[in-house]
């Protein structure tokens, strides 16, 4: 099993005194998690985020933009790899991404992940200028992405229509650096049609950020159907999962920091939950119990965890935890 981390890159990732946010702040947890350990570190992509939908009164949080987030980390680090959970489809045109992502792969020597998803916050498509329109018409952005990411990211010759996309004789020059390209995933909930598009044109499939692996061991079923459909071996799908955790070295302060993570929630949201709740569907508890559910993901064929350590997505505000993570349940599992 491979550990990820989801990298504080919000306004709301750290303590208060560290906001807002800075690309040097995100930087500096990016090069301490490739020393203790973890493989990969991975950022998210919104122009803004809010809680509103929780009732939070703050209005918008910064966030650093994606990719040239990673550029960045790629020059301070050199083995951990480098990942986005997830890219909007529908906020870049698709051959740019291939040539950007084509020299984020030079620049990090062949270290870089690609997720990809249809994007789901309308406040900011409103925003920034870009049309929320249906799901269907996102589903239909994301299906053109993957086309276009597939046809160019080999470095071979492309044309061809997809979608509203009409590539000829395209080829990105210089190519991307990983063989056959740097791997694309799709995330999102595992719906039949997600999951088709997945098996149809990416590597493999991500879900975040609370599941039991009991509701994932349907998923499983669910990925090979699509397999099926698609006429692909499900054996060379890959499969990772994100997670909110919550670790602590024994049960007293596991609970502990379950009370300081929901009082922290923006309108009180968790105020309802309970501690046997929260530790379902997350990756939360001692290392011997976040241990047992790590083993019960790569039973369902699971290779990677992305953490999100606390009760926020991309959230680090207790950054300690990282230590318990490092020297309880990576080692361990080396």
């Amino acid at each position: 099993m491979r550990f990820g981390l989801a990298l504080p890159h919000y306004d709301f990732s750290l303590p208060p005194a560290q906001r807002p946010i800075t690309f040097r702040r995100t930087a500096e947890v990016a090069v301490r998690a490739e020393a203790l350990g973890f493989d990969s570190v991975w950022v998210s992509d919104h122009f803004m985020y809010s809680f509103a939908r929780y009732g939070e009164p703050e209005p918008l949080y910064g966030s650093l933009e994606p990719l040239t987030a990673l550029a960045g980390v790629a020059a301070l680090t050199e083995r951990v790899r480098l990942g986005t959970l997830v890219l909007g489809a529908p906020f870049r045109h698709p051959s740019l991404l291939a040539k950007t992502v084509a020299a984020l792969d030079s620049i990090s020597e062949g270290r870089i992940d690609l997720g990809v998803g249809a994007g789901w916050l309308e406040d900011e498509f409103t925003a920034f200028g870009y049309r929320f329109g249906t799901v269907g018409e996102r589903f239909a952005a994301l299906e053109e992405t993957l086309q276009v990411l597939e046809a160019l990211l080999d470095g071979s010759e492309a044309s061809g229509t997809f979608g509203q996309v009409e590539l000829k004789s395209a080829r990105l020059l210089p190519p991307a650096v990983q063989r056959p390209r740097p791997p694309v995933w799709v995330g999102g909930k595992g719906g039949p049609r997600l999951l088709r598009l997945a098996a149809r044109h990416a590597d493999g499939w991500n879900v975040v950020w609370r599941m039991t692996p009991a509701d994932y061991a349907g998923k499983v079923d669910d990925v090979a159907a699509a397999c099926e459909a698609e006429s692909r071996d499900p054996a060379t799908f890959r499969r990772s999962i994100g997670l909110y955790g919550l670790i602590a070295e024994d049960e007293a302060s596991v609970a502990a920091l379950w009370e300081r993570a929901r009082a922290s929630m923006p309108g009180r949201a968790l105020d309802a939950e309970s501690w046997e709740d929260w530790r379902a569907d997350t990756l939360s508890g001692t290392p011997e119990q976040v241990l047992e559910r790590v083993a019960a993901f790569e039973s369902l064929g699971v290779e990677e965890i992305v953490l999100s350590p606390w009760s926020l997505p991309f959230a680090l505000p207790e950054p300690e935890m990282l230590e318990v993570v490092a020297e309880r349940v990576i080692a361990p599992l080396r």
